[in-house]
């Protein structure tokens, strides 16, 4: 038997993990694509050569979401295991410990949003709708929708996208913090990877704690946080990046570290 046609992939060049979602017209996520996403969030966060990932759907698209013909005959049953699968692929992708940026090119919604709101950058062409339209089909986002919305742009703004389903253009999704930047659509890739470009060559494990402090401090109390900042942040001495960064700054001044990633 023929194996079917991969619907993610992930391709590195100059140091630049990118995962390509690759199911025209829309890139919706089925059970092969959820399974090959989580595959490439994972590979993209073991190897050594990759320091910044860019998540991407093409020239002129991104992901309209879940596949709803596949979810809609799911009975409860499969359904359990469906909705596990679709946000532990997504968890994957938001758990990778480097900078993540999404080039947005055309729409993203549902499953599509959410797999946006695990990066932590988003550029999109002002052509793009984003928004989390769950709620016309009955059902409410089930891949970090309600939580990583919320936490981004606040809890008001979050339910109003929610309750609503009315997609935002990208100049509305720039106005509340949903993007963080909007290009020409033929300049989306590019102001990507040149976004995580400037982390090749950087100190790995600090742009890692960064990360960690950051998602996992956020989620619990201030004097939690503050816990988890000091254990992180101390953690990084006796590193060669942090000797190297530190011995260099005294030397020869600011900004001529040459970082290993170790």
């Amino acid at each position: 038997m023929t194996a079917p046609e991969p619907r993610v992939r992930l391709v590195v060049e100059d140091g630049i993990g990118t995962i390509e979602l690759a199911r025209p017209p829309v890139n919706a996520l089925d059970h092969q694509a959820q399974s090959e996403l989580r595959e490439a969030a994972e590979e993209a966060a073991a190897r050594t050569d990759v320091a910044a990932v860019v998540l991407y759907g093409g020239p002129d698209r991104f992901s309209a979401g879940a596949d709803i013909r596949e979810m809609a005959g799911l009975r409860p049953v499969d359904m359990v295991l469906w909705a596990s699968r679709l946000q532990g692929a997504f968890t994957a992708v938001a758990d990778i410990p480097k900078p993540v940026v999404a080039a947005v090119t055309g729409f993203a919604l549902g499953g599509g949003c959410e797999l946006a709101l695990t990066a932590d950058h988003r550029i999109l062409a002002p052509e793009v709708q984003i928004g989390l339209p769950e709620i016309k089909l009955g059902v409410i986002p089930g891949a970090g929708g309600t939580q990583r919305l919320s936490r981004l742009v606040g809890t008001a703004r979050a339910k109003e996208i929610m309750f609503t389903g009315r997609p935002l253009s990208a100049a509305q999704a720039l106005a509340v913090g949903l993007a963080d930047r909007v290009v020409p659509r033929d300049e989306v890739l590019a102001e990507a990877r040149a976004w995580a470009a400037q982390f090749v060559g950087g100190p790995a494990l600090a742009l890692r704690a960064v990360k960690q402090a950051v998602d996992l401090g956020t989620g619990t109390d201030l004097r939690s946080g503050l816990e988890l900042e000091r254990a992180l942040f101390e953690g990084l001495f006796g590193t060669r990046d942090q000797l190297a960064g530190m011995r260099t700054f005294v030397e020869e001044g600011p900004g001529k570290a040459v970082f290993v990633g170790r």
